[in-house]
C-alpha cells in the first residue's frame, strides 16, 4: 500500500475521485438512504419506549379536537338561533344568548353522552379484534377510523347550522368501531404482552402518564390551532395526525399473534362478552394439585369500581367548586385542568417508576425480614404441567421422571403493587378532603399540583390484574378492568353531580369533598379482601377446569367444598 492510500480507498478497481482517495459520489449516501438509516435508528428503540410514543401519539391526535368542537357547537347552535329570528342588530357577540348558551350546552350533552355509551361498546369492539385479528391490527383500526370520523366532522364545520349538528351527532356511531376508550385498552393489551413480567406495572403507569401529556398538549394546542388559523384547522391537523399515527402503529409496533390472546377462551358471541367472565371467582390449582376458588379478582374489581366512584370526579368536581366559591372564569380553569394533566403525566412518568421498583424491593426485603426467624420447612418444587414448561425428550431422557420447573419467578415482588394501589387511594381521600379547607384561589392550584400525586392507583391495578390471571385471559382482564373503570366514570358524573348540587343549594359545596373522600376509603378497605393466588398456585383455564371435571368429578367438587379460598 502506498502512503497515499488510506481506510476510504477502495480495495477493488482503485481509480479515486477527489483528494486522498475519498470515495466517488455514487457511493456517499442519498437522501432515501440517510432517510432509510434514520428510521431504522428510530425503529431499534427499546419496544416500551415505542409503546409509549403510540400512546402520546394516538392520543395527541384525539386531543387536537376536543376544546374546538364545543366552540364548533356554539357557533352552529348560533346559526340555527338566528334562522328563527331576526338578525342581529348591534355591537357585541352576536351569539353572546342565554338561549344559545342553553342550546349549545344540550348538544354539547348529547354528544357527550353518546360519545360514553358508543365507547362503552367500543371496548368489547376493540377487545374482540385483538383477540380475532391480532393487537396490532386492532390498534390501527382504532386510529384510521376516528380518521374517518374526523374527516365527516369537517364537513359537519363546512355545512354549519342544524346540518351541521345532525352531522357531528351521527358521526359518534363510528366510534363504535374506533374510539376514544378502545385505543387505550389495546395499547394496554400490547404493553401487557411485549413487556416484561416485572416492568408491566411501570409500563401501565408510563403510559397512562403519556396518555395525559398528549391530552394537555393537544388541549392547548388544538385551542390555538383555532385561534390563529380557523375553526375548522384543528379537524384537518387532527385527520393527518390519525393517519401519521396509523402509519407509525403499522411500522412501529412488532407482530403479535391472535392465537396468543384468545388460546383457551370461547369463540362467536360468547368470546365477544368473555371480558365479563374474568369477574366471577377462579380456580387455581395448587402445588398439591387441589382445586380452589380464588375471589381476589372479584374483591380487586369492586374496589377499583369505588376508587373510580371517588376519584374520577376529582377534577370536575375541583372546576365546579372554584368555580361557584372563588369565581373561576373559562381561561382559569383552562389553566386548572392544564397544571393537573401536565402534573399528572410527570408523576406517572418519573416519579411512578420509581416508586413501584423501589417500593418492590423494601417489601420484599420486609417480607424476608419478617420470614428469617420462621423455621419453615422447604416446600417440595411444582412439577411442570405445562407442555411449554417440559424439555422435548431426546434419547434416554424419554423415560426420567419429571424434574421441578426451572421457569423464573415472573412475579416477585409484584405484591408490593396490590399494598400500593391501597395506599394510593387512601392518600387520595386525604389530599381530596383537603381541598374542602380551600380559602383562597391559590389553595385550588395547590390542590390541583398535589392530588396527580396519587394518581398510580389505576396503572398498579392493571399490574395486579394481569398477575392474578393467566396469560392466555391477560386480555380479557385488562378489558374487563377498563370496562369497570368507564363503567364508574358514568356512574360517578350522575351521583356526585347531584350531590354537589344538593349541597350547593344549602350553601355547604365543600362537604362534597368529605363524601368523596369517605368513599375513596371505602375502596380501600374493599381492597384488602382482595389478594393473590396462594404461591406456587396455577390460575386455570376454561379447558383445564372442565377436563378436571370430567376425570374426577367426585375428587374435585370436594377439593372446592373444602378448600374455597376466602380471598
Amino acid at each position: 500500500m502506498t502512503s497515499e492510500d488510506n481506510e476510504n480507498t477502495p480495495l477493488l478497481n482503485g481509480n479515486r475521485d477527489g483528494v486522498n482517495g475519498t470515495a466517488s459520489g455514487k457511493d456517499r449516501p442519498t437522501r432515501k438512504q440517510k432517510l432509510a438509516s434514520m428510521l431504522r435508528r428510530l425503529f431499534a428503540l427499546h419496544v416500551e419506549k415505542r409503546i409509549l410514543f403510540a400512546g402520546f401519539f394516538i392520543t395527541l391526535s384525539f386531543s387536537f379536537t376536543q376544546v374546538p368542537i364545543f366552540y364548533v357547537f356554539h357557533l352552529m347552535v348560533c346559526d340555527v338561533f338566528y334562522s328563527n329570528h331576526p338578525p342581529y342588530q348591534g355591537t357585541g357577540d352576536r351569539c353572546s344568548r342565554n338561549e344559545i348558551a342553553a342550546g349549545t350546552a344540550t348538544q354539547y350533552s348529547i354528544l357527550g353522552m353518546s360519545t360514553t355509551f358508543c365507547g362503552t361498546i367500543n371496548l368489547l369492539v376493540a377487545g374482540w379484534m385483538a383477540k380475532r385479528f391480532g393487537p396490532r391490527t386492532a390498534l390501527m383500526v382504532q386510529t384510521f377510523v376516528p380518521a374517518i370520523r374526523v374527516a365527516t366532522q369537517i364537513l359537519g364545520v363546512m355545512a354549519g347550522g342544524q346540518a351541521g349538528i345532525i352531522i357531528f351527532q351521527c358521526t359518534q356511531l363510528i366510534t363504535v368501531i374506533g374510539g376514544p376508550v378502545g385505543y387505550i385498552l389495546v395499547a394496554n393489551i400490547i404493553a401487557g404482552e411485549l413487556v416484561e413480567p416485572l416492568r408491566r406495572t411501570v409500563v401501565f403507569g408510563m403510559l397512562q402518564g403519556c396518555i395525559m401529556l398528549g391530552q394537555g398538549i393537544g388541549y392547548l394546542s388544538g385551542g390555538m390551532i383555532g385561534d390563529g388559523w380557523g375553526i375548522r384547522r384543528p379537524f384537518e391537523v387532527a385527520f393527518c395526525s390519525f393517519l401519521l399515527a396509523t402509519l407509525y402503529v403499522r411500522m412501529a409496533l412488532p407482530f403479535i399473534p391472535a392465537t396468543s390472546l384468545s388460546r383457551g377462551n370461547s369463540k362467536g358471541f360468547a368470546g365477544f362478552l368473555s371480558p365479563l367472565r374474568v369477574l366471577a371467582p377462579q380456580k387455581v390449582l395448587l402445588g398439591s394439585g387441589i382445586v380452589m376458588k380464588h375471589h381476589g379478582v372479584l374483591f380487586l374489581c369492586a374496589g377499583v369500581f369505588l376508587g373510580v366512584l371517588a376519584t374520577g370526579y376529582a377534577p370536575l368536581l375541583i372546576q365546579m367548586y372554584a368555580t361557584a366559591v372563588f369565581e373561576f372564569n373559562q381561561g382559569d380553569n383552562g389553566w386548572l385542568m392544564s397544571e393537573f394533566a401536565f402534573m399528572r403525566a410527570a408523576f406517572l412518568i418519573f416519579v411512578f417508576p420509581f416508586i413501584i421498583s423501589n417500593g418492590r424491593k423494601w417489601y420484599l426485603t420486609r417480607n424476608q425480614g419478617w420470614n428469617s426467624g420462621e423455621a419453615e420447612p422447604a416446600s417440595p418444587p411444582r412439577l411442570a404441567t405445562d407442555p411449554e414448561e417440559l424439555e422435548a425428550p431426546i434419547g434416554s431422557l424419554a423415560e426420567e421422571e419429571p424434574v421441578g420447573s426451572s421457569a423464573a419467578k415472573e412475579d416477585e415482588g409484584t405484591a408490593f403493587d396490590l399494598f400500593f394501589l391501597r395506599i394510593s387511594l387512601v392518600v387520595d381521600g386525604a389530599l381530596t378532603m383537603c381541598a374542602a379547607f380551600a380559602t383562597q384561589k391559590w389553595h385550588i392550584y395547590l390542590a390541583a399540583a398535589l392530588l396527580p400525586f396519587a394518581s398510580g392507583s389505576a396503572p398498579a391495578a392493571k399490574g395486579v390484574m394481569t398477575e392474578m390471571c393467566s396469560q392466555s385471559r391477560r386480555a380479557d382482564a385488562l378489558n374487563a378492568l377498563t370496562l369497570v373503570e368507564n363503567i364508574a366514570r358514568l356512574a360517578t358524573q350522575g351521583l356526585f353531580g347531584f350531590v354537589f348540587a344538593a349541597l350547593a343549594e344549602i350553601g355547604r359545596p365543600h362537604l362534597t369533598f368529605f363524601i368523596n373522600a369517605a368513599i375513596a376509603f371505602l375502596a380501600a378497605c374493599v381492597l384488602l379482601l382482595s389478594r393473590f393466588p396462594p404461591e406456587g398456585s396455577k390460575p386455570m383455564t376454561v379447558e383445564e377446569s372442565s377436563d378436571l371435571q370430567s376425570r374426577d368429578p367426585e375428587s374435585t367438587e370436594a377439593h372446592e367444598q373444602t378448600r374455597v379460598s376466602r380471598t
